[in-house]
């Protein structure tokens, strides 16, 4: 049961981190629309599809991540009940499979990140500054959540490698 509880806490853990995500849509959508009713020079008028775009990443991963996790919470309770050996072995699996996948995600994210400043400092396009600005934001809030996740998920897998499942 102390296997059920900690992989039910940690999924819910997840549902509430990835509300960031949906968060941080919306106030994109909002800075768009600012920049569409308000913008007056180029570069704000240049900061509209971007700002759209990125709104519609995060909410997209947001609600992902949220559709997910909730359903993973449903179905923990009777994959546990029908072999709890079973359900812990893909637990840790998955967990393992994440924590590999994170590598690779702080390695590419600060890249872009750097891929988009140099676009920055070598064009003068306001589209392209934009462009590069907006992403840089949306990255950082990326990393910024995937980073607790990360943390969430490491601390998870420790929990679960400390269980012994009868």
């Amino acid at each position: 049961m102390e296997l059920l509880n900690l992989s039910t806490e940690w999924a819910e853990s997840e549902v509430f981190s990835t509300r960031f995500f949906i968060l941080f849509a919306i106030v994109f959508f909002i800075a768009s629309l600012g920049f569409w009713q308000l913008g007056k020079t180029d570069l704000a008028k240049a900061y509209i599809i971007p700002t759209s775009v990125a709104a519609i990443l995060l909410l997209i991963v947001g609600l992902g991540l949220f559709y997910t996790n909730k359903s993973r919470i449903k179905h923990f309770n009777e994959d546990y009940n029908s072999n709890s050996i079973s359900f812990y072995e893909s637990e840790i699996k998955r967990t393992e499979s994440t924590l590999k996948e994170y590598k690779v995600v702080f390695k590419v994210i600060p890249l872009l990140i750097i891929i988009a400043a140099l676009l920055i400092l070598f064009f003068d396009s306001t589209t392209i500054r934009a462009i590069s600005i907006t992403t840089i934001a949306m990255l950082i809030i990326v990393l910024l959540i995937d980073g607790t996740a990360h943390s969430r998920i490491e601390s998870y897998n420790k929990s679960l490698k400390e269980l012994s499942v009868k």
